[in-house]
Parts: structure tokens; sequence; C-alpha cells
């Protein structure tokens, strides 16, 4: 039975955050592989950038290009909806019913937990995986597995505003999405 993590998000633009994450949790739980999966519209967010559903998954593909064991999971971009977590997980369930899945969270989703869609179903078909953040507690009542990995205080949002700034971004971006972001001349000052 494969062993497959999935790392959900906005990935606008994915950082160097998501790949250590995904990278250390890989390591430490004995995973297979770890798939990215970019939601469509998140269904706790609005859309705040310029972005498209192209660019975000173009990013995506820079971030994990050369490491084998990670993959990009298009499902709830292919339902063009706001998605929940239980829905996509029983989709993935019933088309790969031979895999084991894990969802990978970070300490502000784990404070989150109790507001998630269908919870409690939820966390009978997938096993949480757990990062703490800083400024988040990440206590939580339901059965979450804490992996201990380099914290790293960073997000998109950051990320997002340093490049409207005109900050620099180096070594929080791979520098092929850090030129994609100015080839497309996304995230800058309105």
């Amino acid at each position: 039975m494969k062993k497959i993590g999935i790392l959900g998000g906005t990935f606008d633009p994915p950082h160097i955050g998501h790949l250590i994450i995904a990278d250390q949790i890989l390591h430490k739980c004995g995973l297979d592989e770890i798939r990215f999966m970019p939601n469509y519209i998140p269904p706790h967010k609005e859309k705040q950038t310029n972005t498209t559903v192209k660019d975000r998954l173009h990013m995506l593909e820079l971030a994990i290009e050369g490491h084998d064991r990670f993959k990009i999971e298009t499902i709830e971009l292919e339902r063009k909806e706001k998605s929940y977590t239980y829905d996509t997980m029983v989709i993935l369930k019933e088309k790969e019913p031979d895999h084991q899945f894990f969802f990978l969270i970070g300490g502000d989703m784990v404070d989150y937990l109790p507001k998630w869609h269908r919870i409690d179903e939820l966390m009978e078909i997938v096993q949480f995986i757990a990062v703490h953040r800083p400024t988040y507690e990440g206590k939580t009542e339901y059965p979450v597995k804490f992996v201990d990995i380099p914290e790293i205080h960073l997000s998109s949002s950051v990320i997002r505003q340093k490049i409207g700034n005109g900050e620099s971004v180096k070594y929080l971006l791979k520098d092929s999405i850090i030129q994609y972001i100015e080839e497309n001349g996304l995230y800058g000052k309105r």
C-alpha cells in the first residue's frame, strides 16, 4: 500500500516553506510521495491576487521540478468550484483504494480543524500530519500526528507583499518562479 501525503493550499506563490515541509514529512514519516494539491477556490479564503489557476499550476510545476517524489494533484482544479477536503479525499480514496492518504497541515490549520467541513468523517478516512507554525498553538482534541521540522515563518501573503513593495524574495522562492513572476507581472503594485 502506497503512502501518499497531500499538501493542499493556494500556492500563490509556492515557496521554500512548502518544499521544506513536504520534504521533511516525506522522509520523517516514510511516505512514498507528496502530492501538492492546489485548490480552485479555498473555502476559507477569498482570492486576493491577479494570478490565474494556470499561473499557480505553472509555478507549482517549477517548484517541484527535479524532485521525483513530489507530484501535483489537480483534482480540486478540475472540479472548478469551492472544494472541501472531505469531498476531495472521498473521491481520491474511491479512485485509489489501495493507497493510504495523509493530509499535511500547519499549526494554523490545526487550530482551525473544529471548523472544517465534516471533520469527524474526514478523520476516519485520512491521517493528519501537522507541523508547528510560529504564533499558533497547534493544540487539538483530534488525532493529529505532529512532526518536528525546522520552523520557517513564511507565507505566500508575506511574499506577495514583498513583491508588491519591490523588495527581494531571493531564496524565498526558486529562481525559476521569481523569473516567471517578473515575466508575467504577478503580484506587482496596482
